[in-house]
């Protein structure tokens, strides 16, 4: 069958400029609206049909897309998960889980398959390659990140580039000026997660707002090699006097190292938490920006179900990528600082 990859190549443009010819949602210039269209009757691609086969049948079941790797876990999706099966069972759907690693393909075997009615879509890269499948195949679905092309499809998200700015202030309004922030893994910055750029962004931004020196370091999934790293941190020549840790998961292991290293409580660098658990009792003396799951597991889940449902009721021949193209919406929430147990201490004297 013909895709819309298909007809980029023969165009020569890319996936998503076919997209926006066929569904009228930006401005394209005349000679490339005719590249493409030329290509669409050459290929003979039909991209509605795929469209009327999905909305043949309902199945009142919910997608939740969560790519994993083997031997990664993370607190985190098992939260999101919940609370997304939580939220599609008010709304009357079930939850289907699929963990696929390759993202656009996993969710291209999920839409053909007529086993969901629409998706929530988990690490969200900022030029995510499953945004061109659900345009593709018209497959309603809502984003738990930010792309870097917002008007792509629905989406929600905490702002992290002002969860980031806002912990490096929050560090230098307390006398903090050598700061150290722990961004999510080499991995995930590799892969251009949304939640690590923006946050990496923020830190920067703080930086520039405040003008202390944040040093920005990627953390790693290794448990060993990040104490090794922590370690080397807390004992260099000039260690940092507070740490922004937007990696929420390596907490226990900066608190290790600080103990290894013989740091007492008063010794030990300040440090304000991005996107811990609302629940996490690693983070809950300290200050911190929680991440909102519950909230961002109800809305995109709302998008994702609100989507599916206007998609139904959509005449046979209406246009079901332009349909979703203008039922976009999105929810960014504000970072919200919450105080820890006991008040951010200000820099030893030396």
């Amino acid at each position: 069958m013909t895709t819309i990859k298909d007809v980029a190549e023969r165009a020569g443009v890319a996936p998503s400029t076919v997209s926006y010819v066929l569904n009228g949602s930006r401005s394209i210039s005349a000679e490339t609206r005719e590249r493409v269209r030329r290509a669409v009757d050459e290929l003979g691609y039909h991209p509605r049909a795929s469209a009327r086969t999905l909305r043949s049948t309902r199945t009142d079941v919910l997608a939740l897309a969560l790519p994993r790797t083997d031997g990664g876990q993370r607190a985190v999706d098992g939260r999101f998960a919940i609370d997304v099966s939580d939220a599609a069972r008010r709304l009357g759907y079930d939850l289907l889980l699929t963990t696929a690693e390759e993202k656009a393909e996993g969710l291209r075997r999920v839409a053909r398959s007529g086993l969901a009615d629409a998706a929530v879509l988990m690490a969200v890269d900022m030029e995510d390659a499953r945004i061109e499948v659900v345009r593709e195949l018209a497959f309603p679905a809502a984003l738990l990140g930010r792309p870097a092309d917002e008007d792509a499809l629905p989406w929600t998200d905490l702002d992290w580039e002002a969860a980031a700015s806002l912990a490096v202030r929050t560090l230098a309004a307390a006398g903090h000026h050598r700061i150290a922030y722990l961004a999510p893994t080499e991995r995930e910055v590799l892969a251009r997660r949304s939640y690590a750029l923006r946050g990496i962004a923020g830190a920067r931004r703080g930086a520039r707002e405040t003008g202390a020196a944040v040093r920005v370091i990627r953390s790693t999934g290794n448990p060993a090699r990040l104490a090794r790293k922590l370690r080397a941190l807390l004992t260099g020549a000039e260690p940092p006097t507070a740490l922004a840790v937007q990696h929420a998961s390596a907490l226990p292991h900066i608190l290790a190292a600080a103990t290894a290293e013989g740091l007492r409580t008063a010794d030990a660098p300040a440090m304000v938490v991005i996107g811990s658990l609302p629940d996490d009792p690693a983070a809950r003396d300290l200050p911190r920006i929680e991440l909102p799951v519950e909230t961002m597991a109800a809305e995109a889940t709302r998008l994702a179900v609100a989507a599916a449902e206007a998609l139904r009721a959509a005449e046979p021949d209406g246009g079901g990528d332009r349909l979703l193209a203008g039922a976009i919406g999105h929810l960014l929430i504000p970072p919200a600082l919450l105080p820890g147990a006991r008040p951010l201490a200000p820099p030893r004297s030396p």
